[in-house]
């Protein structure tokens, strides 16, 4: 690009004036005062690709009801559509540069995808940039719509299609978390209530109880997206409908789930749909139930692996990097490490979420912003926590077999399996026997004459122990979706 090109300008004008824009950006007046104006994050909004696609599905949206009640000739209604397909499809996504964070309830965010659509159905149409004569941002491009019924639907579809890659990454997880549960479907080991020992299970069956979870949290944020479908379009400012026609509310929504694919509703009430916010905070909730979750797991992993010579040593985590610059030899389990702190994130987010919405006055939430950028971020983050404790610590898990069967021979934990035969308080007497002398729970009950040696045998034998078999069944394997973020995805 020559340094003409660079330097050249247009002149746009707003209600407080004039400013010059680069000639060649897509972007505009209102996008460049929010440049001005809001300096904080240092994080354009189009981090999140799926806002983005979000805010070009509404305005196609908008674009084809308007034609289909009057509001928009054919000719424009067909630039604007076709103008934000190419953004759908991942176009022009470095035009949209309004900072995450911002005031004015998100009218900075609905401008900045004015003006880029606007300026691409111009060049579609053959015509220059800023040629708002022909085709406005504000007068065609923004018909029938107001910053406060576009931004939070935009916000919902977004998150509803951002929630479907973070879903495909669960569900990888978790059949991860299975596979090992049958690999390690006949390993004794010494489960532990308070950190204390208690009874003997497998280690499948340790797994196989973190899959489950998982899968709970999969089912838990499936349904909570739902209260994510109903929106407020046709609302416009604070939701009597002003400046739209009657008919324009139902087109819209028909022609939004079109183009998602997703089962929206337009909300009964419109009024309240436009102040409320609670769905995001009910959204937010369930993806920190998960990251809690999930971090809960992560400590238990540390836990098992931890030594490896003084500490539980049960299982062995993938050696990612050297975990020392003094320490000769050391690894760490840097993987659920940063899983742990991602969760922290999350939570921290689900705060703020909670804070915005209760924030909120009279008929409008100036604070979805800060709501938008807490809950994408929580779901980019999570979605690539997932991805590398997957790829970088499960799938490469092994179990200390030795140690753990040594530790299950010498726990005292197995005469609770003999209480049914022995009492509660012959039971507790060898057990402290054992532990006092170091001898094997079964010897101490065969040479006490309270059961044979036989009967001992069947009673302590891994099936009657840990209940092995119910965790045997084959697994189906799931493959991963295209649409999942690899972990080389551009860091946040």
């Amino acid at each position: 690009m020559s340094l003409d090109a660079m330097t050249r300008t247009r002149t746009e004008t707003d209600s407080l004036g004039s400013l010059e824009i680069p000639a060649d950006a897509y972007w505009g007046i209102h996008t460049a005062r929010a440049l001005e104006n809001f300096p904080i994050s240092k994080r354009p909004i189009s981090v999140y690709k799926d806002l983005v696609r979000g805010l070009a599905m509404v305005k196609q949206a908008s674009a084809r009801a308007n034609r289909q009640i009057g509001a928009l000739d054919a000719e424009r209604s067909d630039l604007i559509d076709r103008a934000a397909q190419l953004v759908i499809d991942g176009q022009y996504h470095d035009q949209f540069i309004v900072g995450v964070i911002q005031g004015g309830a998100g009218t900075s965010t609905n401008m900045n995808a004015n003006e880029v659509i606007t300026n691409i159905a111009l060049e579609l149409a053959g015509r220059e940039k800023g040629d708002y004569a022909f085709l406005s941002p504000i007068d065609h491009t923004n018909r029938s719509q107001s910053t406060n019924d576009v931004y939070p639907t935009a916000i919902k579809v977004g998150l509803s299609l951002d929630l479907l890659t973070l879903l495909d990454e669960l569900e990888l997880l978790r059949q991860s978390f299975l596979a090992k549960a049958v690999e390690f479907h006949d390993v004794l080991k010494v489960g532990r209530t308070q950190l204390q020992d208690a009874v003997p299970m497998t280690l499948g069956q340790e797994f196989h109880g973190f899959a489950t979870t998982l899968g709970q949290d999969h089912q838990r944020l499936t349904e909570n997206a739902y209260l994510l479908y109903e929106v407020n379009m046709g609302a416009t400012a604070i939701g009597t409908g002003i400046t739209t026609h009657p008919g324009y509310g139902t087109a819209v929504i028909a022609h939004l789930r079109e183009i998602t694919g997703l089962d929206l509703d337009l909300a009964t009430d419109l009024v309240e749909s436009t102040s409320d916010t609670g769905a995001f905070m009910s959204f937010s909730a369930s993806l920190k139930r998960n990251a809690i979750k999930l971090s809960k797991i992560c400590n238990d992993l540390r836990l098992l692996s931890s030594g490896p010579q003084a500490g539980l040593g049960e299982i062995n985590l993938p050696a990612r990097q050297a975990g020392s610059s003094i320490m000769p030899g050391k690894v760490n389990p840097v993987i659920p490490e940063v899983v742990n702190q991602v969760a922290f994130a999350v939570a921290g987010a689900d705060l703020t979420v909670t804070m915005a919405v209760e924030g909120g006055q009279l008929q409008l939430n100036a604070f979805e912003p800060v709501i938008a950028h807490s809950i994408f971020q929580s779901i980019t983050w999570m979605r690539r926590a997932m991805h590398t404790l997957r790829v970088n610590c499960i799938d490469g898990i092994t179990a200390n077999r030795e140690r753990l069967g040594a530790m299950v021979g010498s726990s005292v934990g197995v005469v609770t399996a003999l209480t049914p035969f022995i009492g509660y308080a012959a039971s507790a007497a060898l057990a402290k026997t054992a532990l006092l002398t170091g001898r094997n729970v079964a010897d101490l009950v065969v040479e006490a004459d309270l059961m044979s040696a036989e009967e001992v045998a069947k009673q302590l034998s891994p099936a009657r122990l840990s209940g092995l078999e119910a965790i045997t069944a084959a697994i189906p394997v799931v493959q991963p979706a295209e649409n999942v973020i690899p972990i080389a995805d551009d860091l946040l």
